[in-house]
């Protein structure tokens, strides 16, 4: 059952990141760090363990990249719950990491988590061979930096005072980078790691992260923050162009039906060894939260 699969990782990548963490002591920014990996779907490390098994690698060869991701993304959710960001007092139905502590802890807690995705990749515990560790070094920069998730982020705040709303292909790209990216990086990684083509994995994963996206748009136009665990309805109050207010409420549904159908077709070269993966695609657009 996919839900349990998924949980399994939560659970796996959890204490791989808690191990990691222990020998930093107990001082304020640790514990904030703790705090922001904790809990989530864990939807970036599951990509990274499938496409790891659909290459022969088994999960403990693939776990390091799986927690580096994680803290990847969780610094970046601490930085853009900040107020000079996205300004959000809730996340995963708890206090922001600013909020319980404050606005310095928390932008040194997002610096220590990107800084430990980096230091999780270059530990030859990831793998053996440093060209390897070196080549997903590089892909995570970029999928994270100006090229990828601070350039959609960038992007975003642009928009936000921009005189006129963006089109579909500028929120296509736009979420291309600030989403899209990491999932890519993510779901990638297993065929970087056996030296094996990523063209498929890379085309189903274009297509998951612009279905994730309209999830999240939609979950922001209809959603109940009891479920979400995060503030709803903030992009219509801000007038914000997203997929929902360009296509409807049918229409982003039905927008990204066929991109879970594009997802699925990418994955054709894998034949049944892909099934989790296929039933990720179709995860992210059935989810809640």
């Amino acid at each position: 059952m996919f839900q349990t699969r998924l949980d399994e990782t939560a659970a796996l990548v959890g204490a791989r990141l808690e191990a990691v963490l222990l020998p930093l002591g107990d001082l304020p920014v640790v514990q904030a760090m703790r705090y922001a990996v904790a809990g989530g779907k864990r939807m970036r490390a599951f990509l990274v363990l499938e496409s790891a098994r659909l290459h022969g690698l088994a999960p403990d060869r693939a776990m390091q990249a799986a927690a580096a991701v994680e803290a990847m993304h969780a610094y970046s959710l601490v930085h853009d719950d900040l107020p000079c960001m996205d300004d959000d007092a809730l996340r995963r139905g708890q206090p922001t990491v600013h909020v319980k502590w404050d606005e310095a802890t928390a932008v040194l807690a997002g610096d220590g988590l990107q800084a430990l995705s980096y230091e999780l990749l270059s530990d030859p515990a990831c793998h053996p061979d440093p060209a390897v560790r070196l080549a997903l070094i590089q892909g995570l920069a970029k999928a994270s930096g100006a090229s990828g998730m601070v350039r959609g982020q960038a992007q975003d705040i642009a928009a936000e005072t921009a005189a006129t709303p963006l089109t579909l292909p500028e929120i296509t790209e736009l979420q291309a980078n600030k989403t899209g990216a990491l999932i890519r990086w993510s779901a990638c990684a297993g065929a970087v790691m056996a030296g094996a083509d990523p063209g498929p994995l890379a085309a189903y994963s274009d297509a998951l992260g612009l279905a994730f996206q309209i999830a999240d748009d939609l979950l922001d136009a209809t959603g109940d923050i009891a479920k979400t665990g995060k503030a709803v309805g903030k992009d219509a109050a801000a007038g914000k162009a997203t997929f929902v207010s360009l296509l409807g409420l049918d229409g982003a549904r039905t927008r990204a039906e066929t991109l879970v159908q594009t997802a699925e077709s990418a994955l054709a070269p894998y034949g049944k060894k892909a099934e989790p993966l296929r039933q990720a695609a179709r995860f992210v657009i059935s989810r809640e939260t």
